[in-house]
């Protein structure tokens, strides 16, 4: 039996010898760049990597069976790295990688502390809250749906929309995704907000009168364990926490109790019965802010982007590995449904890098090539 010692030596001689290789193939890689720049072709060619993929297999086989499995990997991992060298060489010939570089360079240097602003609901909404932190002097208008904020923008009735898009409890605001599909838009800012529900009624009503409790849809998920301690009690979604409670002063009746924020019961002169009923201390729902054209304000280190991919194995393997060469880090990865599509899915991507860095232009360029559709949703920083 060889000694270990022995075996390390050796295997370091080999390490030694890829290090080599693998510098002399990245260098080629500048020329196949040069070769495709100058014949306008694309960097990913999936007829080439097939067959190569195929042949080193082949090639691993007949030296060593065990082998055959992982060539391919390896040859996977040489070829994300080889497109990676050749996007950065092609990348400013990307037109939207020059949209984004005007952006920086155009977008005002400090975001503006006044502009109106499209909000889902009503006064006391947590919409209305985190729009009240983005901005000093916000004019807010309100719409009574979500897919109004989208169409403001949309229209140019508003400069901007504040949205919620996920809660740490609750998860992903799935109907904001479904219309990100349907719309043209640019994140321009993101906000986590602390989210603290309590049970507001009309003064001197008693928690033994309450028949029934209205509240948002994710509020009701949040207060789950609290509301199954009221057996009996009939629970309706409506469309927003702030609503349930206008809802509340407004009715004649004395049996309704709403699940909202305090500044709503401050606000509409209802009391709170309970407070921080939400099943989770640590309750964050996480808005964006959205505006029709780009703009990239200092400090932009998050980006977020939407594919749709070929409905075939590995095609979600194929963004994850660039993005991993690149040392890029994946704070979010969700799928929708595409509609009128079987069992095919957008795929929405939250990615964490200075929108200023080399590994940000590589992979924006690179990601728009790896998608059958692909749009750039904006590069923004987020406010805690």
């Amino acid at each position: 039996m060889k000694n270990l010692d022995e075996i390390r030596v050796q295997l370091d001689e080999i390490d030694e010898e890829l290090v080599a290789l693998y510098c002399r193939r990245m260098a080629l890689m500048d020329d196949v760049a040069a070769y495709k720049k100058e014949n306008r072709l694309p960097v990913y060619d999936p007829a080439r990597e097939r067959k190569k993929a195929l042949a080193m297999a082949q090639q691993a086989r007949s030296i060593d069976p065990a082998a055959e499995q992982g060539a391919p990997m390896l040859y996977q991992l040489l070829s994300e790295l080889g497109k990676v060298r050749q996007q950065a060489i092609l990348a400013g010939e990307d037109p939207l990688l020059k949209q984004i570089e005007q952006a920086v360079e155009t977008t005002d240097k400090v975001f503006p502390q006044s502009a109106m602003v499209a909000c889902q609901g009503v006064e006391g909404a947590y919409s209305q809250i985190a729009c009240s932190k983005l901005f000093q002097l916000p004019d807010i208008l309100y719409f009574r749906d979500f897919e109004g904020v989208f169409a403001a923008i949309d229209k140019g009735l508003c400069r901007y929309g504040v949205l919620p898009l996920e809660n740490s409890t609750a998860g992903s605001v799935n109907r904001i995704y479904d219309l990100m599909m349907q719309y043209d838009f640019r994140i321009v800012r993101s906000l986590r907000v602390k989210v603290d529900h309590s049970l507001l009624v009309k003064k001197g009503v008693k928690k033994q009168q309450i028949r029934e409790i209205f509240s948002h849809e994710q509020a009701i998920r949040q207060c789950a364990g609290f509301l199954a301690q009221m057996p009996g009690v009939k629970v309706t979604a409506v469309a927003n926490t702030a609503q349930a409670a206008k809802m509340v002063a407004e009715s004649d009746r004395d049996d309704v109790a709403a699940l909202s924020s305090a500044a709503c019961a401050q606000l509409y002169g209802l009391e709170r019965l309970a407070q921080s009923v939400q099943d989770q201390g640590n309750n964050y729902t996480r808005f964006i802010c959205i505006t029709n054209k780009t703009e990239i304000y200092p400090g932009a280190d998050r980006t977020s982007v939407m594919m749709t991919l070929a409905h075939r194995p590995g095609s979600l393997y194929q963004v994850l590995s660039r993005i991993n060469a690149l040392g890029v880090n994946l704070v979010k990865l969700e799928s929708r449904p595409l509609p009128d599509r079987d069992f095919e899915f957008m795929f929405y991507f939250d990615l964490e890098t200075p929108v200023y860095s080399p590994a940000f232009l590589q992979l924006i360029g690179a990601l728009a090539q790896l998608g059958e559709t692909f749009r750039y949703l904006g590069s923004y920083s987020e406010l805690v």
